[in-house]
């Protein structure tokens, strides 16, 4: 199988047979957008075409080809992130069962993961739970189901449909333990602990039923003291099976779809939900008062046609005190001998919200680069608008991210307390 190695935003030229290219043109990142940029490249010869990946990082094989897109931050680093943006768990530095994790690929560092976690959990006990069962016996077992009896049955005295309590360890938890790792075993894994992983997950659940769940219908796992100790190990699992790749469009205009094995994410949803679920920890919100952009926050206009829709807005009393936008990009590549430069559509998109929704003014969040300094504030001409610019570490330790976060904190502290002054 022929490997295609990029990087998340970086580039390569590489000859594509037609049907290669036919594949990777097919592929779009939950039906919405291409996976890659593919651009013609005649300098270079016949059937050249440069690959230019976006913010979407992970792992395919189709085709005869086997598409690996790096993430920028190192592979530790995502999976605290995407673990973090879940809500499911927190990892630690010392939770990954790797030293280096900058040497595996996604979804080797997913499979050992999965791996490390279900074996912790399996060694503390294999879940059991009852579960209910409806079936037709010759012996009586449980509850005699009596008006199913007599509609299936009439008068014949066997066999007896019951209801009982099974108690087994095919459930819920072990079922999606199962599933995560099925998927990762039909990927191309580099590393021999991953597949020896994944390997002890399917000797130990061999008794548990395969199922496939799909992407944006993983089902929650309730905890209690007697299952806890399997939180991690779902965690990872459902994150597995919430970023599973499954199809891709077909490029010849065919209403049909391809099956795809393949582990993709997008680092914006992911920065951006990360950032979120941080920034209510560390400012005491709910979902309900530090709010995504699920529902539109007000107009645009006065004849209300366009939507505002910003990555953050705070409310209180059902009034939007504060609005912020997340930006998972780099400003340290567009910084030159100390000169920032900044976006000018991520600043005029900030006036926009500020100045329809009555608010002093804007808060732009960025993924850090390198610089010990934040981007300047700006302060807009006529409208008096303040535009603030903050960023977050996400090349330190996990300690440095959580000090970035409590300084985005008090810049939204800031422009609330803005808000709450009187306005001349």
């Amino acid at each position: 199988m022929e490997k295609i190695d990029l990087k998340e935003y970086g580039s390569c030229t590489r000859k594509l047979s037609p049907p290669q290219l036919k594949a990777l043109d097919a592929l779009r990142f939950e039906g919405k957008w291409p996976v890659l940029d593919i651009k013609p490249e005649p300098s270079e010869g016949e059937n050249f075409y440069r690959l230019r990946p976006g913010s979407i990082v992970g792992a395919l094989d189709l085709d005869g080809l086997s598409l690996s897109i790096e993430p920028k931050v190192t592979i530790g680093r995502l999976l605290y992130l995407a673990a973090y943006a879940a809500g499911d768990v927190e990892l630690r530095d010392e939770s990954f069962p790797f030293k280096r994790v900058e040497d595996v690929t996604l979804p080797d560092a997913w499979a050992r993961m999965l791996g490390a976690t279900a074996a912790d959990a399996f060694a503390r006990g294999l879940w059991h739970d009852y579960r209910v069962e409806e079936e037709a016996l010759h012996t009586v077992r449980g509850r005699i189901m009596v008006a199913e009896q007599i509609r299936r049955r009439f008068d014949m005295p066997l066999p007896v449909e019951v209801r009982y309590d099974e108690y087994t360890e095919d459930v819920l938890a072990n079922r999606l333990i199962k599933a995560a790792a099925r998927l990762l075993r039909g990927m191309r894994l580099s590393t021999p602990q991953a597949r020896e992983g994944l390997r002890h997950i399917d000797a130990t659940l061999a008794n548990v039923t395969p199922v496939r769940y799909p992407p944006h219908d993983v089902p929650e796992v309730k905890f209690t003291r007697l299952n806890d100790h399997y939180r991690d190990a779902v965690a990872i699992a459902r994150l597995v099976l919430r970023h599973w790749f499954h199809e891709a469009a077909r490029a010849d205009g065919e209403d049909k779809t391809v099956r795809v094995p393949g582990f993709l994410m997008d680092m914006n949803e992911v920065f951006q939900q990360f950032v979120t679920r941080k920034l209510r920890e560390e400012l005491g919100e709910s979902e309900r008062t530090l709010r995504s952009d699920d529902e539109p926050v007000g107009t645009l206009d006065k004849d209300g046609r366009v939507n505002l829709k910003p990555d953050l807005s705070l409310w209180k009393n059902n009034t939007c005190i504060f609005v912020g936008d997340v930006k998972y990009k780099d400003l340290e590549s567009r910084r030159e001998n100390g000169v920032w430069d900044i976006p000018s559509a991520d600043l005029y998109q900030a006036l926009a919200y500020a100045t329809a929704l009555g608010l002093p003014g804007a808060l732009l969040i960025y993924a850090k680069g390198r610089s010990d300094r934040d981007p300047p504030s700006y302060c807009v001409k006529c409208a008096g608008k303040r535009l603030d610019l903050v960023t977050v570490d996400l090349d330190g330790d996990i300690d440095a991210i959580n000090k970035s976060i409590a300084k985005v904190a008090k810049r939204v502290n800031c422009l609330v307390a803005l808000h709450k002054q009187p306005q001349r």
